[in-house]
C-alpha cells in the first residue's frame, strides 16, 4: 500500500505545505515595512513558478519530453549568466578591494563543492525507507538554502536589481513541474510542494534585513560562495539527455525512443543558450 507523507491531512492537504504558504504571508508584511521589496517580490515570484508547475505536473497525464528540455535549459541557461554576470565579477572586484581577489575566487570553489558534496549525500537519503517523501524534503531544503543566500546577496547589494534574483529562481517552475509528476506517480499530495515553494521567500526576506560586517573580505568570499551555488545549482539543471537520464526514462515511454532522445539533444543545447541570451538582452536593455 503506498504510504502518505506524515505530515498529510486525510484530505490530502499537506500541512508543511499549508504552514509554509502562510508564514511567507506573514513574512510578506514584514518585508513591506522592513524595505525588503526586492526579495519579497523575488520570493513571490518562485512561489507561483513552483506551485503553477506543480498544479500543471499534477494534473498532466504524461510528461512531454521536449517541453522538459526547454524549461531545464531555458532556466540553466539563465541562472549560469546572472551567476556569471552579477555575482563573479562582484565577488572578485570586492576581493580586489581588500587587497586579494582571490577571496573571491576561494569563495566561488567552496560554493560549488558545497553544493556539490550537499546535493551527493543528500541523494543517499532517496535509498532510505523513510516516513516522509525525501525527494520533497530535498526540495525543500534548497529552496530554504537558496532564499538565504539571496537574503544575504541582497543585503550586502541592496543597489542589485531584480533581474539577477528573478534569473536564480527560474528554474522553479520546471523543478515544480518534474517532482509533481514523482509525487503524482507515487499517490501523494502535490500540496507538499507548497514548501519549497515558498522556501525562497521564507529564508531571504529575512535574511535580507540582517546587519552584514562591512568587511570586504568577508564579503569577497560570501558572494563568491553565492556565485558557486548558484552555478552548481544551474549546471544540476542543464537538460541531460544521455543514457539514464530524467529525459532519457521521459523518451522510454515512446516509440523511437533513441531517435528521440537525440532530437532532444539539439533543442537542449538550443533552450540553454536561448535562456543565456534573454538574461544579456534584459542586462543590455536595464542597463
Amino acid at each position: 500500500m503506498e504510504r502518505f507523507v506524515a505530515t498529510e491531512s486525510s484530505t490530502g492537504v499537506s500541512a508543511l505545505g499549508v504552514a509554509g504558504t502562510v508564514l511567507l504571508v506573514a513574512l510578506s508584511a514584514f518585508a513591506v515595512t522592513a524595505g525588503a521589496e526586492k526579495v519579497l517580490v523575488i520570493g513571490w515570484v518562485a512561489f507561483v513558478a513552483m506551485a503553477l508547475g506543480a498544479w500543471l505536473g499534477g494534473r498532466a497525464n504524461e510528461t512531454n519530453p521536449h517541453r522538459l528540455v526547454w524549461g531545464y535549459g531555458l532556466a540553466s541557461g539563465a541562472m549560469i549568466t546572472s551567476a556569471a554576470m552579477f555575482l563573479v565579477p562582484q565577488a572578485i572586484g570586492i576581493g580586489t578591494t581588500a587587497g586579494a581577489p582571490q577571496l573571491g575566487g576561494i569563495g566561488i570553489a567552496v560554493g560549488v563543492v558545497v553544493g556539490y558534496s550537499s546535493h551527493t549525500i543528500g541523494h543517499r537519503l532517496t535509498h532510505v525507507d523513510v516516513s516522509f517523501d525525501v525527494s520533497t524534503a530535498e526540495i525543500a531544503a534548497h529552496a530554504l538554502s537558496a532564499g538565504l543566500i539571496i537574503g544575504l546577496v541582497y543585503g550586502s547589494m541592496p543597489t542589485l536589481g531584480l533581474l539577477l534574483g528573478l534569473a536564480i529562481v527560474s528554474h522553479k517552475g520546471p523543478a515544480g513541474y518534474a517532482a509533481a509528476r514523482r509525487l503524482s506517480r507515487r499517490g501523494k499530495s502535490t500540496t507538499a510542494l507548497l514548501l519549497p515553494a515558498a522556501g525562497v521567500g521564507i529564508t531571504a526576506i529575512p535574511t535580507a534585513v540582517l546587519p552584514i560586517p562591512g568587511a570586504p573580505a568577508i564579503n569577497a568570499v560570501v558572494f563568491g560562495f553565492a556565485a558557486g551555488i548558484f552555478l552548481h545549482v544551474a549546471m544540476d539543471f542543464l537538460p541531460n539527455c544521455e543514457a539514464g537520464s530524467e529525459i532519457d526514462e521521459v523518451c522510454s515511454l515512446h516509440e523511437h525512443s533513441h531517435d528521440l532522445l537525440d532530437e532532444l539533444r539539439t533543442h537542449a543545447v538550443g533552450s540553454t543558450a536561448l535562456g543565456a541570451l534573454v538574461v544579456v538582452g534584459a542586462w543590455l536593455l536595464l542597463y
